[in-house]
């Protein structure tokens, strides 16, 4: 999560920048899954615009990694709840 903390610290040393405002932006986006204007991004220096591409590279892959936990989760709920309602063995029938 190099590139988030790297926005974080941008963001908190210069709240005023027009860059720092454009990540921030981004980032609420990014949370809030609402809209975000491209061409913003292309406002910025090459070295902020590639903090974002690596912003949105990081935000594509934590949100892989939460899906997978909530798929772990889920199946570990489909397991408790099979052992709680497997069948019971049938009595054997009486020999004789």
């Amino acid at each position: 999560m190099l590139a988030i903390k790297k926005a974080r610290k941008l963001i908190e040393a210069k709240p005023t920048d027009e860059a720092s405002q454009t990540l921030a932006e981004l980032v609420l986006a990014l949370e809030t899954e609402a809209s975000f204007p491209l061409h913003a991004l292309y406002k910025l220096d090459y070295k902020r615009f590639e903090l974002a591409m690596e912003i949105l590279a990081e935000w594509r892959l934590d949100r892989y990694y939460a899906s997978k936990l909530k798929l772990i989760d889920a199946s570990h709920q489909v397991q408790e709840l099979s052992a709680s309602v497997a069948p019971t063995p049938a009595a054997e029938p009486p020999i004789g």
